[in-house]
């Protein structure tokens, strides 16, 4: 059967744009209902609604679960919504670049903390969570240093894997290279990964008590760009990001790599990746790229009725740009 993405691209002609005024739209999850929620910096998730208006629901650590009024001060400051998922209730799972904490966020802003320490440890600079169809709860840690900037290096893999399941929450794969957004094929046999800093994919077999069978690399050694965010496609293509290049491409299910988008300028891109290669990227190599869309490609999201939508989710960008795509997305757990 003809893949459906043989011969598909997308020219900024293509696009349309959703939402308004939005900071760090960094991750986005979509309802069949035509909601999206998006990640914002302002501490919380806006809620974009079908007809077009928005709401910035903040959080709020809910001092009825024991969190002290200072406690809830210090955490509106420190907030910093990256990663989300649906929890089986309706509740949005957070992983917080600023707290460094997995929290639960009721829709309307009430906060608890789900894990902050593994084996009494912290668990580091948690990035992206997903909740799987049994309804276990698997997050990555990009890296377990404080100052996670020193990370974007070639030399450091201390970026891992975690899931929290009824026998609590433990370290199922680690050694990765900035550990950033997961996604499980549509049988959830294999869970793939992906490693920013490394500019690759790996996958790994998960068994039926989400131990780790098998671990491997998925396409192309080096993508040629920091990966950011994946998401399948009902055929089995892994779409994914390149951060600070803004790019969107596709690996088919063979592994074959196919650009989709593409809104690079080259010329901070090549210094950006010519320090990487000495370790010595700086915040201004960083902040020179990216493209005019939405700055700093960071995740994609099949939406919309027919799940044929992709939603662009960004770094840098104040709204949400948006595609048809010949081919609908893998539906998750929370539209199933």
């Amino acid at each position: 059967m003809a893949n459906p993405i043989d011969g598909f691209s997308v020219t900024r002609d293509d696009l349309w744009f959703v939402g308004d005024g939005l900071q760090r739209p960094e991750c986005i999850l979509a309802e069949p209902d035509g909601s999206l929620w998006s990640a914002d910096a302002r501490g919380g998730v806006v809620h974009i609604r079908p007809d077009g208006t928005q709401r910035l629901i903040a959080q709020a650590l809910d001092t009825r679960f024991g969190a002290t009024q200072d406690e809830a001060d210090r955490f509106t400051k420190g907030t910093l919504p990256n990663g989300l998922a649906f929890d089986g209730d309706g509740s949005i799972l957070i992983s917080n670049f600023g707290t460094d904490r997995l929290e639960r966020m009721t829709r309307n802003g009430d906060t608890t903390v789900v894990l902050d320490t593994i084996d009494g440890t912290p668990i580091g600079k948690v990035n992206f969570v997903l909740r799987d169809s049994k309804g276990r709860i698997w997050l990555t840690i990009s890296t377990r240093i404080v100052n996670w900037m020193a990370a974007i290096s070639p030399n450091r893999s201390d970026g891992y894997v975690a899931v929290i399941d009824d026998d609590g929450a433990r370290i199922v794969a680690d050694g990765l290279r900035f550990t950033n957004e997961i996604r499980f094929d549509a049988r959830e046999e294999w869970l793939y990964v992906v490693e920013t800093t490394g500019r690759c994919i790996t996958r790994l077999r998960i068994g039926k008590d989400a131990q780790v069978l098998a671990r491997e690399g998925f396409g192309p050694a080096d993508t040629g760009g920091f990966i950011d965010g994946i998401a399948f496609d009902a055929h089995g293509n892994l779409w994914g990001t390149h951060v600070m290049s803004d790019r969107i491409f596709a690996l088919t299910p063979e592994g074959e790599f196919r650009v989709i988008l593409d809104d690079d300028a080259p010329g901070p891109t090549a210094a950006l990746m010519d320090a990487f290669a000495r370790d010595a990227v700086t915040p201004e190599h960083m902040l020179a790229c990216g493209g005019s869309i939405a700055p700093w490609f960071a995740s994609l999201t099949f939406g919309g009725p027919d799940l044929r939508t992709v939603y662009i989710g960004s770094l840098r960008g104040t709204r949400i740009p948006a595609f048809r795509s010949p081919v609908a997305g893998l539906p998750m757990a929370h539209w199933r």
